[in-house]
């Protein structure tokens, strides 16, 4: 009796590579956050074992670092010609990224603080600080200039982001503009003595476009930066 032929065990069409983990790293932080990114979970939302992955990232630091590199790098698109331009489009990159990842926000400032030599860093830096060169900004005040827009870009996008999900916590049927209003008349109660300027800042109304003041705030930095000493 002849026996029966054993079947081959299929091969996978789909081989694991860095890039597949990182992409699915980058799902598992939109949806569960840094918390819920585990090497279990990432091992269940590939269908794999923690020893493939390990293979080609060392730990939960590195997956990190990596999903930020990512997420930076498809925001750094290029932008209208003109430095100006390009610095809006470097700037609107990393404020919609952060808006749609929120937990970009804290790994661009852990790249930025402890791996100032790293991808991330390096990425951030050059996008915005070849632009400031281009302005014709002085040498003496490149690094200045640089880190002030970069500060403000990754404050500004942090905040916008904390903001959005402040919003989305309070449900559906939250009214911006009822929210703002509310916010404004507190500042009005405010004492006339202690807080002159806020009162005054709230009877020229809060409400606004994110985006319109996000980039009139850029514009204001590289004024400053381009204005005669």
């Amino acid at each position: 009796m002849t026996p029966p032929t054993r079947k081959k065990p299929e091969r996978r069409t789909d081989a694991l590579s860095r890039e597949r983990i990182v992409e699915a790293a980058v799902d598992l932080l939109d949806r569960a956050g840094e918390s819920g990114l585990t090497f279990r979970a990432l091992s269940e939302r590939l269908a794999t074992g923690p020893g493939a992955i390990y293979w080609h990232v060392a730990g939960k630091g590195e997956l990190l670092a990596a999903a930020t590199e990512h997420t930076v790098a498809a925001a750094l698109a290029d932008g209208p010609d003109g430095p100006r331009g390009e610095i809006h489009a470097v700037a609107l990159g990393l404020f919609d990224a952060v808006e749609a990842h929120p937990w970009l926000a804290d790994q661009l400032a852990a790249q930025l603080a402890h791996h100032p030599s790293g991808p991330v860093a390096l990425r951030v830096l050059e996008a915005i600080g070849r632009q400031v060169h281009a302005l014709d900004v002085p040498a003496s005040s490149w690094f200045t200039a640089t880190s002030a827009l970069v500060h403000y870009v990754l404050g500004a996008a942090g905040q916008n982001a904390a903001n959005r999900m402040r919003a989305r916590g309070l449900g559906p049927e939250a009214d911006r503009s009822a929210y703002i209003g509310t916010v404004a008349q507190s500042w009005k109660d405010l004492s006339p003595e202690e807080y002159p300027f806020i009162r005054a800042l709230a009877d020229e109304g809060l409400d606004h476009d994110d985006r319109a003041q996000f980039l009139a705030g850029i514009d204001l930095i590289v004024t400053g930066m381009t204005s005669p000493a």
